[in-house]
């Protein structure tokens, strides 16, 4: 489905930073980006990932393990935009979790957030402007079995914008997150494959079946969607929203 640019936008002179840009979401959102005069820092650990989205956006490629010590401060600060989007996932029941593979989800999906806010506020601050956005999920406001790592880090990352956006208003830094549903990327077209596997059942049921039983709106969310979104967040319209969890869910947690 194409999803045109709607919000009129110009980030001319200003520096944005997505993680997990290589692919999906983080692609969507560096191309937005882009488009409305950023000079966006592509970050993923997949350095040809990032390269490619790179040379598309005319920006800088970062190939970074987020997990890694000391990976968040060789980034530039010169940061005005941040996009929190890096992230994975693993399903199995909590008595069967590896612990490792829980604190790995939260290393890159909550402690790297932290760090690169942390390492951007400053810049931030002395501009007297800031926008931080975290791509966060409806799993950040409600749970689904087997996904203990995600849904903790997602809840953890909820209320870290809210702290920030707390700490930052005063500077004309707002901090919100966007929760998507189900959005068509790899990391969802991955699950999908999985589950048909496990079910034995077509893909196409493990969407409507499953993915989707609690949307009102049946399809997968287009990471453009998600990117168009993101990118209002950034307009002078949106100074005003901040410490807000924005659903684009397709009525999920309408239920």
């Amino acid at each position: 489905m194409a999803v045109p640019h709607t919000v009129q936008l110009d980030l001319s002179g200003r520096t944005a930073l997505v993680t997990g840009g290589g692919s999906g979401i983080g692609r969507a959102c560096a191309v937005r980006l882009a488009a409305a005069g950023a000079a966006v820092v592509v970050v993923d650990r997949n350095v040809e990932a990032a390269k490619e989205v790179a040379a598309l956006t005319g920006g800088r490629a970062e190939g970074v393990d987020l997990t890694e010590p000391g990976a968040v401060d060789r980034l530039d600060p010169g940061i005005d935009i941040v996009v929190n989007n890096a992230g994975l996932q693993h399903v199995a029941p909590v008595e069967d979790f590896p612990a490792e593979r829980f604190a790995y989800i939260q290393k890159v999906m909550v402690e790297a957030p932290f760090l690169l806010v942390r390492r951007a506020l400053p810049h931030m601050y002395a501009a007297g402007w800031g926008r931080v956005i975290n791509i966060s999920s409806v799993h950040g406001l409600r749970a689904s079995a087997y996904k203990s790592a995600y849904v903790a880090a997602k809840h953890a990352l909820e209320g870290l914008s809210k702290v920030v956006a707390l700490e930052a208003a005063a500077h004309g830094v707002t901090a919100n997150c966007i929760n998507p549903g189900y959005v068509r990327t790899p990391l969802v077209e991955g699950q999908i494959a999985a589950q048909a596997r496990s079910h034995g059942i077509p893909e196409t049921e493990v969407v409507e079946r499953i993915m989707l039983a609690r949307a009102a709106i049946k399809r997968l969310v287009e990471p453009e969607e998600v990117a168009e979104l993101m990118a209002y967040l950034c307009t002078p319209a949106a100074s005003f929203i901040t410490g807000s969890s924005l659903a684009l869910d397709g009525g999920w947690t309408a239920n």
